[in-house]
């Protein structure tokens, strides 16, 4: 069979680490060109299976689910790290989402085009329209799907680039991915699901032009894992430095948010498969990372009130810009960075500013003179920042920034502070789909087999990410392509 001679052509690298395994064959070529003396001589183990699932973030936990519910039952989830969740355990701000039943109940108007159409200005006009408006479209019906399966996302706020409140975080405001990935995981056992956690997936299996498998490396031992699909839901290449720099040489020593396991496998995988990448070169960085531990200060934190401020205690920009815009106009602040400042009632409605707190990063004080002591700022040009903040909501001022969202003015007592700046967030590019979820070739023709959902996906956020977004976007076509996949193969 033309996939068995494709493999033992090509073998693969076992026991090595994604990172090393990309070092190893000069940075970016297949990962297991080579074959490896234990592959050479122990063929590999088989399994059957009508579908193979590649990571448990966000994506592949709703595919799985999706799929089993429409029937497809013969499933399996593979997981290179000791952990799951991937990069949506990091997830902190929300999920945007447009005509909800926890909007309508809140009095909040919206509709699916004013979110396609600010997603689109959001990415300044270069994501694909049919996906971005696919993924609104079909957004409130996610949020309603998560309901049904104990994940309630009914509080509600703003994110950057966003006119409304369309960002839906847990009860009690907590970061969402710690609330999704369990609850996901939570239906997957149910359902029992089976999850190969240290399966570290090397190259996916042809015969002819279509995907046949997966050839991994499941603890130690390689096998092949023949299916009628396979799902990548891989996630991004943030924590691949070698990867990050080959699209983006600025980006050099930039600390990142991602997990250790972002490292791009699924993009190497997919292109040696046929499949056409897009937009490698749009890697986000977010604005408010705490350089010392890498730390995601979410961004429903300026969303709820708070405000940037340079080493002499100005504000510079409107916070409630683009992830774009506001980082780049903190890498022109002395120092490149910013203070992000924020009151009682902010610390309050942000339950993972707690956990900031906790690992040592938030700086405090019990007045905003004790608060520029602490951050050595100018105590009079913050209490003026502040003034003249306040007087956006208080006094109806026009903002000289241009803020007109998140503006809720700052109230006496105790006063917060961390130190942030640009990092590494997001990869925008990967995988050409269509509203499938199948992995398209460089002609625009569906590769038989082959299918792709979440971070490892490109064109639906062109070259910036609206704040809240990607877990729309892992919802909505993590949902959507085990659907298409259940039905394809019924």
């Amino acid at each position: 069979m033309e996939a068995s001679r494709l493999l033992s052509r090509r073998g693969f690298v076992a026991g090595m680490g994604a990172t090393a395994a990309l070092v190893a064959l000069g940075g970016f070529g297949l990962t297991g060109c080579t074959p490896s003396k234990a592959a050479s001589e122990s063929p590999a183990e088989s399994e059957d299976y009508d579908a193979v699932i590649v990571g448990t973030g966000g994506a592949g936990l709703s595919a799985a689910i999706a799929a089993y519910d429409r029937g497809l039952t013969n499933i399996v989830i593979l997981e290179k790290m000791a952990v799951n969740g991937g990069n949506t355990n990091y997830s902190s701000s929300g999920m945007n989402a447009s005509e909800t039943t926890f909007q309508k109940d809140q009095g909040i108007e919206d509709s699916n085009d004013a979110f396609a159409a600010e997603t689109l200005e959001g990415g300044h006009d270069t994501g694909d329209p049919e996906l971005v408006q696919f993924m609104c479209d079909n957004s409130a019906g996610a949020i309603d799907w998560l309901d049904g399966l104990g994940i309630k996302l009914d509080n509600i706020t703003m994110t950057g680039g966003m006119s409304t409140k369309r960002c839906h975080r847990p009860t009690d405001g907590s970061a969402v991915g710690l609330t999704l990935v369990p609850g996901l995981m939570a239906a997957v056992e149910e359902r029992g699901i089976p999850v190969k956690m240290s399966c570290e997936a090397k190259e996916l299996l042809k015969d002819g032009d279509a995907v046949v498998g997966i050839a991994v490396d499941d603890k130690g031992k390689a096998k092949n894992l023949n299916a009628r699909a396979v799902i990548l839901a891989t996630g991004g290449l943030g924590a691949n430095q070698d990867m990050v720099t080959k699209y983006r040489p600025d980006l050099a020593g930039y600390v990142t948010t991602n997990q250790p396991g972002a490292t791009g496998d699924g993009y190497v995988m997919a292109e040696n498969a046929g499949a056409e990448l897009i937009q490698m070169d749009q890697i986000q960085i977010h604005p408010t990372v705490e350089q010392e531990t890498s730390t995601l200060v979410a961004e429903g934190v300026r969303g709820g009130g708070a405000i940037l401020v340079n080493t002499e205690g100005n504000r510079f920009f409107d916070e409630m810009s683009t992830r774009d815009k506001v980082s780049a106009a903190e890498l022109e602040q002395p120092g490149g960075f910013a203070w992000c400042v924020f009151d009682q009632q902010v610390y309050d409605a942000n339950k993972a500013i707690s956990k900031y707190d906790d690992a040592g990063i938030v700086q405090q004080g019990a007045s905003v003179a004790e608060l520029a002591s602490a951050i050595g700022v100018d105590a009079a040009a913050l209490a003026d920042t502040i003034a003249a903040y306040n007087a956006i909501t208080t006094d109806g001022a026009a903002d000289e920034f241009g803020r007109t969202e998140g503006c809720i003015a700052f109230v006496d007592g105790n006063m917060y502070a961390i130190k942030v700046a640009p990092g590494i967030h997001h990869a925008m590019g990967g995988i050409r789909i269509n509203t499938k979820n199948e992995a398209l070739d460089a002609s625009g023709n569906p590769i038989p087999g082959l299918y792709a959902a979440g971070e490892v996906t490109g064109g639906i956020h062109g070259n910036n990410r609206i704040g809240g977004n990607a877990v729309c976007d892992i919802e909505v076509f993590g949902k959507n392509v085990g659907e298409v996949v259940a039905e394809a193969l019924a």
